[in-house]
């Protein structure tokens, strides 16, 4: 169920999904549609427009998870930290809107939960003998994308393992932010490697479902933040992973460790989530390179082939988030994007691919009945 609620300065794209339990899962992409209105104004806006549903059609469910995408986060982040409510796990990174605004709100909500904070920090919710464990702006005070990266991943893992899970069985999504990618992007794949042939996350096991991309923290001599994902309760049959290999190839070819996507059944729904997705082959070529409108065709069908791995369409879409490397491009993307996926919730940043020659790159979640 989709719908869109307009406030006075903001408007709120809205998708529940409902699979016929007692659970309903809810995400909200939150915007400002008042472009005049300084930073401080355009939060308030936001926090606002999201207290309003929640206190009203949103009452009963539950946030566990948000992230701001803000346009200068050195001198936003104070502001930030005043407004933000603690009300569940979230994260603010410099990726700015790309239609005119300073900021945008995801949020992710459910009915029916038990919320706590674990010993370890994890942000708890809890149902149908499920733990579902959320971390978000994990960094780190060492310096350089490498060691930071090991840091924060050596400090997940403690956490997890206080919680009686591990990286390899319970971890399903990551999100790494890298500061000046480009250049940094390698110190954080050594290092995420080298974790991992640790942790026993090999090609001949499984990796975890990633996004790796432009974003900067509030200190600029940071290079890397981290969120994540667990599931305590979870079995090894419940989980698939996606390979769409007519279209992509292993990530593992060219010395990157993510999958392209994973899938987990419950009872009565499969969630699905895609990592960041973007113009390439199944020889790990970008395809139609300098063309936008090429790319983001191409992007799309990639992910429609992932999609269709995992028995679903674009119609089970939730929330989709959209990076950008060129500014330029947003006119033509948002313009594919509202023709192919009108009233989901979604956002468009400015953000770094981690290959330059990659203009786009798209990530989503989807959620199906069985």
């Amino acid at each position: 169920m989709q719908y869109t609620h307009h406030f006075q300065d903001t408007f709120v794209e809205q998708h529940i999904f409902d699979a016929g339990t007692f659970v309903k899962e809810c995400h909200l992409m939150i915007h400002v549609n008042n472009l005049s209105l300084s930073f401080t104004q355009q939060l308030k806006s936001i926090i606002d427009s999201y207290s309003c549903l929640l206190s009203n059609e949103l009452k009963h469910f539950t946030p566990a998870f948000k992230r701001y995408f803000v346009s200068d986060i050195t001198n936003q982040m104070h502001d930030i930290r005043k407004a933000e409510a603690n009300d569940a796990a979230w994260t603010a990174i410099q990726q700015p809107p790309l239609d005119g605004t300073k900021i945008a709100l995801w949020v992710y909500l459910l009915t029916d939960v038990e919320k706590n904070i674990t010993k370890s920090g994890l942000h708890e919710i809890r149902h149908n003998g499920y733990r579902h464990l959320w971390l978000g702006g994990a960094s780190s005070r060492e310096r350089g994308a490498h060691d930071e990266t090991a840091d924060i991943l050596q400090r997940y893992i403690k956490q997890l393992t206080q919680e009686g899970l591990t990286l390899e069985k319970n971890c399903l999504r990551t999100w790494f932010f890298v500061n000046d990618i480009d250049n940094q992007y390698s110190g954080m794949v050594k290092a995420r490697n080298e974790v991992f042939d640790n942790e026993r996350l090999t090609v001949d096991t499984h990796f975890i479902t990633s996004t790796g991309i432009e974003g900067r923290q509030a200190d600029p001599s940071r290079r890397v933040m981290m969120d994540a994902y667990a599931i305590d309760g979870i079995n090894s049959e419940q989980v698939h992973f996606l390979y769409a290999s007519t279209h992509l190839n292993r990530t593992s070819d060219y010395g990157v460790r993510f999958e392209r996507g994973t899938y987990i059944d419950y009872c009565h729904r499969r969630k699905i989530f895609l990592s960041g997705t973007a113009s390439i082959d199944n020889r790990g070529e970008i395809v139609h390179p300098g063309n936008i409108r090429l790319q983001t065709e191409r992007t799309l069908e990639n992910v429609e082939v992932l999609l269709r791995e995992a028995g679903a369409t674009s119609d089970d879409i939730e929330i989709l988030t959209i990076y950008l490397r060129d500014t330029a491009d947003y006119a033509v993307v948002k313009q594919i994007f509202d023709s192919h996926f009108p009233n989901k919730p979604h956002v468009i940043v400015n953000a770094s691919v981690c290959r330059p020659g990659w203009l786009i790159e798209m990530e989503c979640i989807a959620d199906k009945r069985l």
